[in-house]
């Protein structure tokens, strides 16, 4: 995982061949101007989800974790919590797993709460499981997904 801000990816987009790609478009599209929706990059190699709603309250969500994809949070509008744990400290041999839509829930509780605001740049890798919209309020965010 890493944590950071949108100017601060710039550090890390030889980390993977698609992130330099991915870096391009957060720089030079408003993204807090684009409705919720989902906007192709590289087809399904690169996309980016445009996500506009209220918050899951305190209420903390099942952790997420993703086989294919590499996510990228950046949170455009409100406060948000991300709840996080290391998936090898799941228990996840027997969960049903939507290849489809690249996700699979656990039942585990996160270990601990990333703390983010407008302009927080996180990384979410395969290892990464994580519970995302903990907050109260408006929240708008872009994920970025980058194909392993």
């Amino acid at each position: 995982m890493i944590v950071d801000s949108l100017k601060g990816f710039e550090r890390y987009t030889h980390l993977h061949s698609r992130f330099q790609k991915a870096f391009e478009y957060m720089t030079k599209t408003r993204l807090d101007e684009l409705e919720p929706g989902e906007y192709q990059i590289m087809g399904k190699d690169i996309y980016c989800k445009i996500w506009e709603g209220e918050g899951k309250g305190l209420v903390i969500p099942k952790l997420e974790v993703h086989d294919s994809y590499i996510d990228i949070h950046i949170l455009l509008q409100g406060e948000e919590t991300i709840g996080v744990r290391d998936r090898s400290r799941c228990n996840g041999d027997d969960i049903p797993y939507d290849q489809v839509k690249d996700i699979a829930f656990l039942e585990e509780e996160p270990e601990y709460f990333l703390n983010m605001g407008p302009g927080t740049l996180v990384v979410l890798f395969p290892h990464d499981a994580h519970a995302p919209l903990i907050g109260v309020g408006k929240i708008k965010k872009a994920i970025f997904k980058i194909l392993l």
